[in-house]
């Protein structure tokens, strides 16, 4: 690029100094007076004309008054020597040249120069001299990655033993062939990883070709999808035809919904680019043409959505779940990362795992980098169990705003708001142990109260998710018996939508209502819903049913609010002794909480004014966000059921 810059700017400085010599001219004769053959003579004979110069077949002289003059000599003139010499004039020669100048013809010749070079350009692009040339919007954008550096091996995939077990089997086919071929097994056409976003499935992808020594395409489903009709299909011809010329190897397409989804539902019809595009994509992939040596892997977070077609045997004959790690996978994951950071002696990375359920190999990730970074800031060498913890607080809830500043009023009332919810959650059944407390703000929230699950949660019992609405509704009730019902705040209105959530969900997903009995009213679009995920639209259902829901979702919040009245009622003690407890050291953790109902309250540094006592990393945040009309004390969020 930079030499045909270069190249550019030189054919411009040429023509500018071909212009200016052209313009220019002989200095001596830019005002000269045009004069014939006959009068140069009669000058000369009269003795007028002091010197003369011969340039070619042009004479320039000099007359006596000093004006120069230029004539045009004859073709033959043998005695114009003699009667200049004869005359006394003084003569000089300069034979000038003979035919046209470089610059004359460079000029005459420019503009089809000029066109030559532009047809050539434009015929190097449609023969495919450049991919991203003007003509190259029809050429493949895969990128080809040899893993000559940087190279991926199944050892830095962690907590997803199943999906490697999976693609395991395509990896010994594109080492060893003819291992599965002399029993007549063929090679898959192609492995579709599905998984929620940050699970690794570009990471697993390109172990694959990793472990395999093979050649790697990447592209996006976006890639192939533009205005113009027909370039996504030539860009899915033009990919293949790479991948022919490199078998075998591995072509990855990242993000395949974008691409893939299922035809006819489209404005367009079958005319639909976007169609077109998948059309050619099935085509390649089993069509009459066969194309050994190429596996597709490709990967999306939106399986549903995916046409039919796409998804028989025979295209991708494997579709690899890759889910979030459970404990022992975020155990893995955790020493994956923790490799090229150095860690303290009292790092555990189980700990760290118990204290994350939820979490994503991305979400381990920033979780390991925000520890070193903030390690960085302290002047640390290694990471200790210290960062790790505050970086987990920092990716859950958010970095503390120690310089917001509370009123007095404000404090008590957080206080107050977040001992209901902790208290709640100590006396319902089957609730999560309380982690920790504080009245910190934290992000939009002023305080919170974090519950730690002992093991990994995939689903929930009826009797989990009525004591998460009774914890749900702990704030809201200790406002009232404190304060009084007219003093009660907007702080609570994250806790009332979390918990009109999961009610609804209780009523219209997972039937625990008798009046509706065991009937989906919502719609889900096949996924799995838990507790505090955002839920989806009901369905269209009539107005009585509809009515049904509302009363059976306003008994269930009724019955929450009678539970933590009762609970705070019975513990008052307990409730008040654990408010001033927060307001004496801001952050209480559950042993300390457990010991500061016991009438032991914490030893705390005199000089240590930050709040401490935080157990080993790791909790779901149970927290509450600012409402529109006002500030949040705090509250609870929902754990995954």
């Amino acid at each position: 690029m930079n030499l045909r810059n270069l190249l550019i700017w030189g054919i411009v400085l040429l023509l500018l100094v071909a212009l200016f010599n052209l313009l220019q001219g002989p200095p001596q004769t830019a005002n000269a007076n045009q004069i014939s053959y006959s009068q140069f003579l009669d000058q000369v004979e009269a003795d007028t004309i002091n010197r003369a110069e011969i340039r070619g077949e042009r004479i320039i002289g000099q007359n006596g008054s000093g004006e120069t003059f230029v004539a045009n000599l004859p073709p033959q003139d043998d005695q114009l020597i003699s009667t200049l010499r004869d005359n006394g004039v003084e003569i000089s020669a300069d034979p000038g040249q003979t035919g046209p100048s470089f610059w004359t013809i460079l000029i005459q010749w420019f503009p089809m120069l000029l066109l030559i070079a532009v047809w050539i350009f434009f015929m190097r692009q449609m023969q495919g001299g450049g991919r991203g040339g003007a003509m190259g919007f029809g050429k493949s954008k895969a990128r080809l990655l040899t893993e000559r550096q940087g190279r991926v091996t199944f050892e830095d995939v962690a907590g997803v033993d199943e999906a490697k077990e999976e693609l395991q089997e395509i990896v010994e086919f594109l080492k060893d062939p003819s291992k599965f071929q002399r029993l007549g097994g063929k090679i898959p056409k192609g492995a579709l990883l599905v998984g929620p976003p940050g699970t690794g499935k570009t990471l697993i992808a390109r172990a694959v070709a990793g472990e395999a020594n093979v050649p790697f395409f990447t592209i996006s489903g976006s890639d192939f999808v533009e205005m113009f009709v027909g370039v996504g299909a030539s860009r899915v011809r033009d990919m293949f035809e790479q991948a022919k010329k490199n078998a075998p190897c591995i072509i990855f397409i990242d993000e395949i919904d974008a691409v893939g989804r299922s035809r006819g539902a489209g404005l367009g019809g079958g005319n639909d680019e976007r169609e077109q595009t998948l059309n050619q994509l099935l085509v390649e992939m089993d069509g009459f043409e066969a194309n050994e040596g190429i596996i597709l892997i490709a990967a999306t977070n939106r399986p549903d959505v995916l046409d039919p077609a796409l998804m028989r045997p025979g295209r991708f004959d494997r579709q690899v779940v890759v889910p979030n790690p459970d404990i022992s996978g975020r155990e893995k994951i955790l020493k994956v990362h923790m490799r090229n950071v150095p860690v303290a002696a009292d790092v555990d990375p189980k700990t760290i795992a118990r204290g994350t359920p939820g979490f994503s190999g991305a979400d381990l990730a920033n979780l390991i980098n925000e520890a070193a970074l903030l390690a960085a800031r302290r002047n640390k060498r290694v990471v200790s169990m210290a960062e790790l913890e505050d970086a987990k607080d920092k990716v859950m809830m958010g970095p503390e705003r120690r310089s917001m500043v509370m009123g007095e009023k404000e404090k008590i009332l957080t206080a107050y708001h977040e001992a209901g919810h902790a208290i709640v959650s100590i006396n319902v059944p089957e609730a999560d142990p309380v982690h920790k407390a504080t009245i910190i703000p934290r992000g939009r929230a002023l305080g919170m109260v974090m519950r730690l699950p002992e093991a990994d949660k995939l689903s929930e019992n009826y009797t989990q998710m009525t004591s998460f609405l009774a914890i749900a509704m702990g704030g809201r009730i200790a406002e009232e018996l404190k304060f009084g019902k007219e003093k009660i705040t907007s702080g609570a209105s994250s806790d009332i939508q979390q918990a009109t959530r999961v009610a609804r969900a209780m009523v219209t997903r997972w039937g625990f209502s008798d009046k509706l009995g065991t009937i989906d009213y919502s719609d889900s679009n096949g996924q799995n819903v838990f507790l505090g995920q955002e839920l989806t639209r009901t369905k269209s259902i009539s107005g009585e049913t509809a009515r049904i829901i509302e009363e059976e979702v306003r008994r269930l919040i009724d019955e929450a609010n009678s539970t933590a009245r009762k609970i705070l009622t019975e513990k008052k003690k307990d409730w008040e002794t654990l408010a001033e407890g927060l307001l004496e050291y801001e952050t209480l953790s559950g042993e300390e909480i457990t010991e500061l109902l016991k009438g032991n309250p914490p030893s705390r540094p005199s000089e240590d004014t930050s709040p401490t006592g935080t157990p080993p990393t790791g909790a779901v945040p149970v927290t509450d966000e600012e409402d529109e009309e006002g500030p949040a004390p705090g509250g609870v969020s929902p754990q995954g059921a």
